[in-house]
């Protein structure tokens, strides 16, 4: 199947961006490289950009797509946690800008096979590196009742997350969950029929979960974030593009760290910690898909960006 993928929030990332045009920019999340070749098209013949994807159907396709700009581009498969040692091979210690798309592909979604989609019937998978062992697979028939319902009712922010939990194993009892098929038609008994018919998809959340915990999304996010920052030049943007309330509250709090890092009590009169802001956030509040990116785009529809600028002096 051809990578698609049609970029959330192009113009108003690529605008919080700010491109130098001699500068070095990562877009941490590759994809399609549809972010990317907008960043391209506005760099000099010295400027730069590093993409990095896990997935190589990704990397692939955005090879192809930024082929015109080949002498400009480097294209690493690799998970963004890996960004600064990734670029260290490179000799890049420091850039002006990094875009992060924490959305899962429109290819990775529509392809069956991959295991994300509640809408076909495929094999258990969810991996965004398909070189990893582990499978959503596992996860379904290896946790314990109560691991499932904390990643189901803290990444999946299911209300119902207990009772599914319980049904998921009941159900592997009589033998191992496969498909996506299978574990739907679980989760469509743990949730009462008159909440099913009004709702979305009875196994949104929960597929959410589990390709969250399974490919340490958050974890990977919260551990990375203070690192980029720290690597941006002067003036440099980070562009964030967040899909669920879990990931936008992870970026609100680290920007809000590292815009007013002080740890001294309300009452003191003057800072005595000694933690000094690392530059400012650019939004205030997220920018939000308009009416018409949303018409044209229903994947668009829960996306939100933040920006935060380094500022060292």
């Amino acid at each position: 199947m051809e990578f698609k993928h049609q970029s959330v929030l192009l113009e108003e990332t690529i605008t919080g961006l700010r491109v130098k045009p001699d500068g070095i920019y990562v877009d941490g999340t590759l994809g399609g490289g549809g972010h990317a070749l907008e960043v391209c098209k506005l760099l000099s013949a010295k400027g730069r950009l590093i993409g990095i994807d896990q997935d190589d159907a990704a990397i692939m396709a955005a090879g192809e797509r930024l082929g015109d700009y080949q002498d400009q581009v480097t294209l690493i498969r690799s998970n963004y946690c890996n960004m600064k040692a990734e670029l260290g091979k490179l000799g890049i210690s420091s850039v002006d800008g990094i875009i992060l798309d924490l959305g899962v592909s429109s290819y990775q979604l529509d392809t069956a096979e991959r295991g994300f989609t509640y809408r076909e019937d495929a094999p258990l998978d969810m991996r965004m590196d398909q070189r990893g062992d582990r499978t959503a697979r596992d996860i379904v028939n290896t946790y314990r009742e109560n691991e499932l319902y904390r990643i189901i009712r803290d990444y999946g922010e299911d209300k119902f997350a207990k009772n599914i939990a319980k049904h998921i194993v009941l159900a592997r009892e009589e033998h191992p969950i496969e498909t996506t098929g299978e574990l739907i038609e679980v989760i469509k008994r743990a949730i009462p029929m008159k909440i099913r018919a009004v709702g979305g998809h009875p196994a949104k959340k929960t597929f959410q979960a589990i390709r969250i915990e399974l490919n340490h999304e958050l974890d990977v996010l919260r551990d990375s974030l203070d690192d980029m920052i720290d690597m941006l030049n002067d003036e440099g943007r980070i562009c964030i593009i967040t899909f669920h309330s879990l990931e936008d509250r992870i970026v609100k709090t680290i920007f809000r760290k590292n815009e007013n890092p002080c740890t001294c009590p309300s009452n003191f009169p003057v800072c005595v910690c000694g933690k000094k802001p690392k530059g400012r956030i650019i939004t205030k509040k997220p920018i939000v898909p308009g009416e018409e990116e949303l018409a044209r785009n229903s994947r668009a529809k829960s996306s939100k960006l933040r920006v935060f600028e380094r500022r060292l002096t």
